[in-house]
């Protein structure tokens, strides 16, 4: 992990108007193997703050559409980024969830089915919606980011329960979800 500005006033890119928290923060760190780090902070005029803050800006945009993932201006749009995954995951849980009729019949492979539809679906299809609402978080209306944060807890809890096979209680899909982003 390298500082983008020095984490103190003599190193590397100082700059001294940062506080301590601004220099800790996200925004000033990227990620680089050891001989890049030192390459770049012994070769000042070579690699300018301006450049490095390029490059993190670049693999973050690559990253975010690598993913899919979209920083919207409109509620509307994010909404609409959203709206078929969810709309697929809770087909999916009508047609497959552990309430049905079949999941009653160990012989049936109801729960097998199920399994499976968690874990090549719903699992998969929850981080992309999360993964949109975190980039749009500034469309969030007031208590969203709470629903947010309970559908981050639902999503841990779901994977803990089908990919680590956690049998401790869990969260459940936030009601609130069918709300969110909607005007």
């Amino acid at each position: 992990m390298a500082h983008v500005f020095a984490a103190n006033d003599d190193g590397p890119r100082a700059n001294a108007s940062l506080s301590k928290a601004e220099r800790g923060a996200f925004d000033n760190l990227i990620l680089l193997c050891s001989l890049c780090h030192t390459i770049i902070d012994k070769a000042l005029q070579e690699y300018p703050d301006d450049l490095i803050l390029r490059w993190k800006r670049s693999h973050a945009e690559r990253l975010r559409a690598l993913f899919g993932v979209t920083r919207f201006n409109s509620r509307g749009e994010a909404l609409a980024a959203i709206q078929p995954l969810l709309r697929e995951n809770r087909q999916i849980f009508e047609d497959y969830g552990p309430h049905i009729n079949a999941a009653k019949n160990p012989e049936s492979g109801a729960a097998e089915r199920w399994k499976r539809k968690v874990l090549e679906k719903i699992i998969p299809n929850n981080r992309r919606v999360l993964a949109q609402l975190d980039a749009n978080r500034h469309l969030l209306g007031a208590g969203e980011d709470v629903t947010v944060e309970k559908f981050r807890q639902h999503i841990d809890d779901l994977e803990a329960r089908h990919i680590e096979d956690c049998r401790d209680g869990a969260a459940q899909f936030p009601a609130e979800m069918a709300t969110v982003l909607k005007d």
